[in-house]
């Protein structure tokens, strides 16, 4: 299959110019024209990503070649589309502030045939190379994010089972706080965030709940009123999970530690200055603690509970407008009034695959263009840190982790999970335990976990509960393994299972 020729805009107001323009270099490139400043800048709105090269004018009506750079800087196609002025201005001036707006080369008239070829395609090669590196760049680190999100995602799943939870309830949030993000972001610039927060700020809202691993199961799924001493040991989740997370030796300064942080601590705190732990009052409570609030009361209000009935859409916004659940910041029940209607359609369509893929871009997409981030540094790091918040989770979980991917198939247990099942931590497909030091114990164990694991071939996008008994210290020992399932399309669109999360929880 031929290559399509790149397109080149050449911009002048001179007839004559973008004619013999066009003469040298049709043979090779796709020609559009504009001869001043307002057509230019239609055609870049129309066609921003087909465009490969811009030659431009200095002199022109209509807008002059700097204003259209201006223009272009403001849009952000200088960062996507190549620019080499043409022109007969050569002031030390205006080619310094054609350079500072963004230029890729400086060509003076009369030009040379040969020059003006050579400069375009190297420009053009340039740019095609540095545009595939930063793909490859962003893919790599979008990777890299996915499996720590997915890392969160599960540990929160851990706490809701162990909760007692269904397992959409983080889901849930995850999709609240986006809807009500984006609707603070049309209504107000009064907070610090911006539209490459709202991914960080959805992962880190799934980590809300998780000081709850620290809460007695007896308080944590007891069915009727919590009496004043349990309250006050069921409120200690908040300074928990605040104490975890400082415990991690890494990663402070990220961004997404620091908005786990706000969440865990103060996602509990109310406008009024009575909520917990620390009794913060109005914009003393971060923003993103604010919006997990409301999103946590009002899919606590609409789901059913140990403790609960579930109450319609209509009946817990009515609670929370009336305060029966803590007082809300007023500009956040504006934004939840006005994504009402949407709000119940998206949690009935929801669909964790693709809500999970925009937050990792997003997260991807805002290391990538923060100039002072170390970039290159930056996946090696998030690996280290990745493994070491991994080990701390697994230190304190009630429970033994496994996962598989299935491309190549590869299977990781914990330490845990290793020890007490007798098994290596990595297995390949074609590996099987060592007998003689292991016994038939585990494999047995191993069997077990890939009869799980061929369990469901259809796409599901919540975990699954499933009873299995494990020989652990010589014993057949009950257990409850949940395993969430993580899909994606294939050729021809056709749903593809790329690997399995499962947690295994012995049974008293």
């Amino acid at each position: 299959m031929e290559e399509r020729r790149p397109l080149i805009l050449i911009v002048d107001d001179v007839a004559m110019n973008r004619a013999l323009l066009s003469d040298i270099l049709s043979d090779k490139y796709n020609i559009i024209e504009a001869q001043n400043g307002n057509e230019a800048l239609m055609l870049l709105r129309e066609k921003t990503s087909e465009i490969a090269l811009v030659l431009l004018d200095m002199v022109m009506p209509e807008k002059d070649g700097m204003e259209v750079l201006a223009i272009m800087n403001k849009n952000g196609w200088i960062s996507e589309i190549p620019v080499i002025m043409i022109s007969g201005e050569t002031a030390h001036s205006l080619v310094e502030g054609a350079y500072t707006l963004g230029v890729t080369d400086f060509i003076g008239r009369p030009f040379d045939e040969m020059v003006l070829k050579n400069r375009v395609n190297n420009t053009i090669r340039l740019y095609k190379k540095q545009k595939n590196l930063s793909n490859l760049v962003l893919n790599q680190i979008y990777e890299k994010t996915r499996n720590n999100s997915m890392m969160v995602t599960m540990l929160s799943h851990i706490v809701e089972f162990r909760n007692g939870e269904s397992g959409m309830h983080v889901l849930h949030i995850n999709t609240i706080t986006e809807m009500l993000l984006r609707e603070l972001l049309r209504r107000s610039r009064k907070y610090n965030i911006s539209k490459n927060d709202i991914g960080i700020i959805c992962t880190a809202s799934s980590m809300h709940d998780i000081g709850k691993i620290t809460i007695p199961d007896e308080i944590l799924n007891k069915p009727g009123k919590l009496t004043p001493e349990e309250f006050n040991i069921m409120k200690g989740h908040t300074i928990n999970c605040a104490q975890m997370l400082n415990a991690v030796p890494v990663g402070k300064d990220e961004p997404l530690m620091k908005y786990a942080y706000e969440i865990c601590r103060w996602h509990h705190e109310r406008w009024d200055g009575k909520g917990y732990p620390d009794g913060l009052k109005g914009d003393e409570i971060p923003i993103a603690a604010q919006i997990v609030s409301i999103a946590d009361v009002y899919d606590a209000l609409t789901s059913e509970r140990c403790y609960k009935h579930a109450f319609t859409h209509e009946k817990a916004l009515e609670m929370i407008h009336n305060n029966e659940c803590g007082v809300f910041n007023p500009l956040l029940i504006e934004c939840l009034d006005a994504i009402a209607d949407k709000l119940v359609i998206s949690l009935q369509t929801f669909d964790w695959s693709k809500q999970a893929d925009k937050d990792f871009f997003y997260i991807a997409d805002a290391m990538m263009n923060d100039q002072k981030h170390p970039i290159y540094n930056q996946m090696f790091r998030q690996f280290i840190d990745e493994r070491k918040k991994s080990h701390f989770f697994e230190s304190i979980l009630d429970g033994m982790l496994f996962e598989y991917s299935y491309t190549p198939g590869v299977m990781k247990l914990s330490s845990k999970a290793a020890k007490k099942l007798g098994l290596p931590r990595t297995i390949i497909d074609e590996n099987k335990p060592n007998e003689k030091s292991q016994e038939n114990a585990a494999t047995e164990n191993l069997e077990k976990i890939k009869k799980i694991l061929r369990r469901h071939t259809v796409p599901k996008d919540k975990p699954s509960l499933i009873k299995q008994t494990f020989n652990i210290d010589g014993k057949s020992i009950p257990c409850n393994v949940k395993v969430l399932q993580i899909w994606t399309k294939g050729q021809n669109e056709v749903p593809m299972l790329t690997s399995v999360y499962g947690h295994i929880h012995v049974l008293q």
